[in-house]
């Protein structure tokens, strides 16, 4: 049976984290077995790991091509696996499937995060003491008296994606939901769940728990898998509103429901078609131009999938994106997981100990939203410095109610004149002088196409800043000012037309 996952992705460390794979070059059932009690306790609530046998490694990374296994190995690796997972206590059954990868033959163990940790192994087969194991860095190693404390404290504590939701059933979650899914990041499951049971394939994927006789789906599973998370978790949708003036009286406001990840992807969209807007300046004696945006697609996109992920869906607030004329705001609920501080924030790199999200995690950066933990913030600072736009600020209330990101215009882009065209009704006009312009036109075939008179007045207000905002520019900039003078769209009103 098939993996919920990308092989090739994963082998090679885009799927997930390299100190969540161990790499194995063939079967050894003891330390394996020691693997999967640390895993399964998650000491870090990462989501678990994989163990992939078949493969050498070098310092945790693998050496490709891989020698593989025997296929006559296989069935006696299943058996034995299915025996040594007995040896843990309390019993955790993991995930498993061969696999074919560069024409070898390959054994793969999912160890989600366990619902019933800490778990103990025993420490030598075929019957040793048992001992409690966890992952330090890229090893699996015994707990020591500290970490064996945390262990205990971490008992009564599963991460809310993770739990299971009683409040729902199975027929909450959407079988083509869960195959757009597998086909997006081209699992081999995808072509097994169109004749698997609609049950086995949850389970397969872990996105249900419980006896056979109770199966209720994951949060995780709803959030991502249910047309309408909303009906279980309140705040899980994304308000996005756009003032249109400084005092905040004049708005637009738009709301964005379903599963996360899609949520997510017309957020994006939304942005990159009605906000997201280029100029370009040419340098004079130079055949160079400098080109801006007023805000860098690749900042908005990860400062919103951190929102998503970072925040608590057991809070009733919905994420909050407030977009201005000098800034752009995200505001998620609650804030940061200690020892995250304000102070802490203002540094480069952010490191956390503990994610709130343990599986969100994984789905967003097997979609490719996300590139990995403790990246987003240096990622973000370093597109807006490419920008050539100011630093992003980060900041918690006192009592960590909430999480502010905040990320300022560029400076290429000043709020007292508009930035871009929109596509709102009160702004068609605009739009409709750059479809007019690409062909060159003058000022007054412009404001007659428009229906407006040729006053000063009705230039600066509707053509002025198209000029100013680099999409629309003199058809033959040295030839002297006249009536006559023709406007053609430029390349970056193009742009924005689609």
């Amino acid at each position: 049976m098939a993996l919920p996952v990308n092989i090739e992705d994963l082998i090679h460390g885009k799927a997930v984290e390299w100190d969540r794979i161990e790499f194995k070059e063939s079967w050894n059932p003891e330390p394996i077995l020691k693997s999967i009690c640390a895993f399964a306790n998650d000491i870090n609530n990462w989501g678990g790991g994989y163990i992939i046998i078949g493969i050498k490694e070098n310092n945790g990374t693998p050496i490709l091509p891989p020698k593989g296994l025997q296929a006559n190995q296989i069935d006696k690796i299943q058996k034995e696996l299915l025996n040594i997972t007995h040896k843990i206590d309390p019993f955790y059954s993991p995930v498993s499937a061969p696999v074919t990868f560069q024409n070898a033959l390959l054994f793969v163990i999912w160890v989600p995060g366990g619902q019933a940790r800490p778990y103990k192994a025993s420490q030598s087969l075929p019957a040793g003491n048992k001992q409690y194991y966890i992952r330090s860095g890229s090893s699996t190693v015994q707990a020591s008296h500290l970490s064996l404390k945390q262990l205990m404290e971490m008992a009564a504590t599963i991460p809310f994606d993770d739990r299971v939701n009683h409040q729902a059933s199975l027929s909450d979650l959407d079988l083509g939901l869960i195959r757009e899914f597998l086909q997006d990041i081209k699992s081999e499951l995808f072509e097994d769940s169109a004749t698997m049971p609609f049950e086995d394939l949850c389970k397969q994927m872990r996105l249900v728990s419980g006896p056979d006789e109770y199966i209720r789906p994951l949060n995780v599973a709803l959030l991502f898998f249910s047309k309408h998370p909303e009906k279980f978790f309140r705040g899980a949708i994304t308000e996005v509103v756009q003032f249109k003036d400084e005092t905040g009286t004049s708005f637009t406001e738009k709301k964005f429901t379903g599963p996360i990840h899609h949520q997510i992807r017309e957020v994006l969209l939304f942005f990159k078609s009605s906000i997201i807007a280029e100029k370009v300046i040419k340098i004079k004696g130079s055949a160079k131009s400098e080109r801006y945006f007023n805000y860098p697609f690749e900042a908005i996109e990860e400062t919103l999938v951190n929102a998503f992920f970072h925040r608590s869906y057991e809070h009733q607030n919905s994420i909050e994106i407030n977009i201005h004329a000098d800034k752009i705001e995200f505001l998620s609920f609650p804030g940061a997981l200690p020892p995250v501080s304000n102070e802490s924030l203002k540094l480069p790199r952010v490191v956390t100990r503990d994610y709130r999200n343990r599986r969100i995690g994984d789905f967003l950066k097997e979609l490719n939203l996300t590139e990995g933990r403790a990246t987003g913030v240096p990622k973000i600072r370093s597109e807006l410095k490419k920008n050539g736009s100011p630093d992003a600020i980060f900041e918690m209330d006192a009592e960590r109610v909430s999480f502010l990101a905040t990320l300022p215009v560029n400076p290429h882009f000043p709020p007292e004149s508009p930035a871009y065209p929109t596509s709102d009704d009160g702004d068609k006009s605009r739009l409709d002088i750059l479809l007019f312009c690409i062909t060159p036109k003058t000022r007054v075939e412009i404001l007659t196409k428009i229906g407006v008179s040729n006053q000063s007045s009705n230039y600066k207000r509707l053509v002025q800043p198209l000029i100013d905002g680099g999409y629309l520019e003199l058809s033959i900039p040295n030839k002297p000012t006249s009536r006559f003078q023709r406007y053609q769209t430029t390349e970056s009103g193009k742009s924005l037309l689609g």
